[in-house]
């Protein structure tokens, strides 16, 4: 929110001085995030009038032209501003003026032609961005009088960072009650009267949108001067508002909006064949906004129509068929009142960002739009003359809802504050922000102003009077109450131990966003039960994320392309699935790696990472529970996934998520070059563990047999560990494989796998016989039921 400071003073009495002002709005919590001085150095600017122009003799571009001051004698003054015209009244830089930025102004030549002065752009004085030409000043200003006193300079433009709850601040009159509350003033009553009824047009008004618009006010206007100039103490709030003056007409909509908080439409009424009517949009309608846009509409859009033509979006913008000129005789004025939800995101839909909805967003206060009517209709009136018609308030079925009493007690503000504010000073602080306040036994009851949507508890009242009798005025304590620690149980493992053991590893945490584009899940086959978004921030993160592992590689990728060749990144998070309800989140973790399985040293070559090596950090994880558990079989059905390099993992034969090669497809699909291994589980499963019991140790040596065993390629060792466990029992102390090898000797689609069997027995020590027993049955259970046998 942009507005001058003469104006907010012109509003409320403040003694206060700039720095004073600024101070106590920010303390208040209207964020002063810019404060700009304006025209602070403008002693030796007088208004010229050009009495003479002719082309320079060595430049086209440039004019010698003669100014009148009003001392008599003109001055010459070479002037290259494409606006720069016989009888124009513009702002002239004396010699000697000093401008804002540390331009000095002397006598000089250009181009052989002397010139005594400057005639200046509004940018150039400070007060403007405007580059373009001259600052045109009023044909009725005085000549010779200095442009500090016609333009009431110097002034300075206050930029407020609002939070979204105050609404009724996006005005300058709402921001005038803070001010007044904050520096123990008072508003200054706001003199609008009725204007007096001249002519009997009206318009009608159909409301067929329920509580979307529950009441629109309109007006018209006879017999208006649309080409009358906007004066210049309004253009100039305008302009310091950050608002471009266009013509009168809208200038004073503009006006109204910024000084009470109500937007506006002014429409031609000749160009209206009525009905007026608000409605929700019709699937395949379309309208050309004031932008010259054509918009196609649908259902989620509340438009303003006339004989259910649409001629404007509620809220956002007006229509360009029907929009006022400077040929405009009848004035149809509307102010209506918007729901928050008819209006949100619908300009950010189309790619727009309004004034309107930036407020209709927010909320803006019901009791305005009549108020607003008025006060348009008295400027209108007074600066393009014209015959008021009766103002036409018309509501739908649906009531606005007043505010509600809310009650304050003495002892619930003394405790929240943890201070004590005296009843005169709470009463004081309410009214000022135009609350009702009745004293009570125990505190007071209190009514919100219809424009405060944000007052509706005890606790908002309490926020009411400590920011603005200050923060600054509680005292620092510490709180004396003690405080509980949640108990966590002993066989959850916390999500921080498993972000400690892959870092630990090697691995960089990633936060992404929880949302995507469709097009990436398509690439991964994961776009099955992706939850669209209503309104995405972009087309690019429009569905929510059904895994972690797209976002994890995207952000590999952009690794890869900063010249980082050991890329291993990991990431907790959750998931997103549809579902007939709400969506279904879960939590996930996940892990990425590419490049070196070590970094680069001198003891050891380089390889890359593989599959054993991410199943390892894998396992790692399950080993926080002191258990290792897993199992991994075929994951042929994981699209993503290499179909001989990858694996479903497993805990107690339910499954809990994948491991392996990204299958080449996808990574040429997703432009990497080079080999990526992932994995992602479940992180419920993985955060629980068995409470560790104590178990004695044997006192006897243990046992060990090595087998070579030959089975087919395809079978996993999951399988032949499973086997041999079944098969030996408590005996089997520990398994270990210590040598693989395929080739020359061995039957096509075979493996051969060396294997180490440790046996030890709690009671007694194992004999010779024992284990050659042990490796019998062990062998037999193999052949049945893996189809393995002794390599010869």
């Amino acid at each position: 929110m942009k507005f001058p400071e003469s104006w907010l003073r012109e509003h409320v009495n403040v003694t206060a001085n700039r720095a004073e002002l600024a101070a106590a709005l920010t303390a208040i919590g209207l964020e002063v995030e810019a404060l700009e001085v304006i025209g602070a150095q403008l002693d030796g600017v007088l208004v010229g009038e050009i009495v003479a122009a002719a082309r320079h003799p060595e430049a086209d571009r440039l004019q010698v032209c003669q100014v009148d001051i009003g001392n008599g004698e003109p001055l010459q003054i070479v002037c290259g501003a494409p606006n720069a015209r016989l009888g124009l009244k513009a702002p002239l830089a004396m010699i000697g003026a000093s401008l804002p930025g540390g331009m000095q102004i002397g006598a000089a030549k250009l181009r052989g032609v002397a010139s005594s002065g400057m005639l200046c752009s509004a940018k150039e004085l400070g007060i403007d961005a405007d580059a373009s030409g001259l600052f045109e000043l009023p044909a009725n200003a005085r000549v010779g009088s200095s442009l500090s006193d016609l333009l009431a300079l110097p002034d300075a433009r206050f930029e407020l960072k609002l939070t979204p709850n105050r609404a009724d601040c996006f005005s300058v009159r709402g921001i005038a009650f803070d001010v007044a509350a904050a520096l123990g003033s008072t508003v200054k009553p706001l003199a609008i009267g009725a204007a007096a009824v001249q002519v009997d047009s009206q318009i009608a008004v159909t409301l067929s949108a329920g509580n979307d618009c529950p009441l629109y006010v309109g007006r018209v206007i006879e017999r208006v001067n649309a080409a009358a100039a906007t004066p210049l103490w309004m253009s100039e709030r305008l302009r310091r508002s950050g608002v471009r003056p266009i013509s009168l007409l809208v200038d004073i909509t503009q006006y109204v909006m910024l000084e009470l908080g109500q937007p506006m439409h002014a429409f031609d009424a000749d160009l209206l064949t009525g009905p007026i009517g608000v409605r929700r949009a019709r699937a395949g309608e379309s309208v050309t906004l004031l932008d010259s846009r054509e918009v196609k509409l649908d259902g989620e859009f509340l438009v303003i129509t006339d004989a259910d033509r649409v001629v404007g979006l509620a809220g956002v913008m007006g229509g360009m068929d029907t929009r006022v000129t400077a040929s405009t005789q009848r004035v149809f004025l509307e102010a209506a009142h918007f729901a928050p939800d008819a209006v949100i995101g619908r300009a950010r839909k189309l790619g727009m960002h309004t004034d309107a909805a930036h407020r209709f967003e927010r909320g803006v206060d019901p009791a305005l739009p009549a108020l607003a009517i008025e006060r348009a209709t008295q400027l209108i009136v007074e600066l393009g003359g014209g015959q008021p018609g009766p103002v036409t308030p018309t509501y739908a079925e649906q009531s606005i809802q007043a505010p509600m009493p809310v009650t304050l007690r003495r002892q619930r503000l003394a405790r929240v504050l943890g201070a004590s504010v005296s009843d005169a000073e709470v009463s004081r602080i309410l009214t000022a922000l135009g609350m009702q306040v009745v004293e009570a036994a125990d505190g007071w009851q209190v009514t919100p102003p219809s424009s405060r949507f944000d007052i509706a508890i005890e606790e908002d009242l309490i926020e009411e009077v400590a920011r603005i009798h200050g923060y600054d005025k509680i005292p620092l304590s510490a709180p004396t109450g003690e405080i509980h620690l949640p108990a966590l149980p002993e066989q959850h493992i916390d999500a921080g131990l498993h972000r400690q053991q892959l870092a630990a590893r090697g691995y960089f945490e990633a936060i992404n966003f929880a949302f995507l584009d469709q097009r990436v899940l398509a690439a991964w086959q994961l776009n099955a039960q992706a939850v669209a978004l209503a309104n995405p921030l972009s087309s690019e993160l429009g569905v929510m994320r059904t895994a972690l592992a797209p976002g994890l590689v995207d952000a590999l990728k952009r690794n890869l392309a900063r010249q980082q060749s050991r890329v291993r990144l990991f990431e907790l998070g959750r998931v997103f699935a549809a579902a007939s309800g709400a969506p279904i989140e879960t939590p996930r973790i996940a892990a990425v790696a590419t490049g070196g399985a070590r970094s680069e040293q001198w003891s050891a070559g380089r390889r890359d990472v593989d599959f054993f090596d991410l199943k390892g950090d894998l396992q790692s994880l399950r080993g926080l529970a002191g258990v290792d558990d897993l199992s991994f079989v075929s994951a042929a059905e994981l699209g993503w996934l290499h179909p001989g390099r990858s694996a479903c993992v497993q805990l107690a034969g339910v499954a809990i998520g994948w491991i392996g090669h990204l299958h080449p497809r996808l990574l040429k699909a997703l432009d990497i070059d080079r080999d990526v291994v992932a994995f992602e589980l479940d992180l419920e499963p993985l955060s629980q563990r068995e409470i560790a019991k104590a178990s004695e140790l044997s006192r006897f040596p243990s046992v060990r047999r090595d087998l070579a065993l030959v089975v087919a390629e395809t079978t996993p060792w999951s399988q032949l560990e499973a086997c041999l466990r079944n098969a030996l029992g408590s005996r089997l102390q520990q398994l270990v494989v210590f040598d693989r090898y395929v080739g020359p000797g061995l039957e096509s689609a075979c493996k051969s796998l060396a294997i180490g069997l440790i046996l030890q027995d709690v009671s007694r020590t194992l004999t010779d016989e024992d284990a050659d027993l042990a490796v019998t049955a062990a062998l037999e259970a193999l052949s049945r039921e893996c189809g393995a046998k002794l390599r010869g």
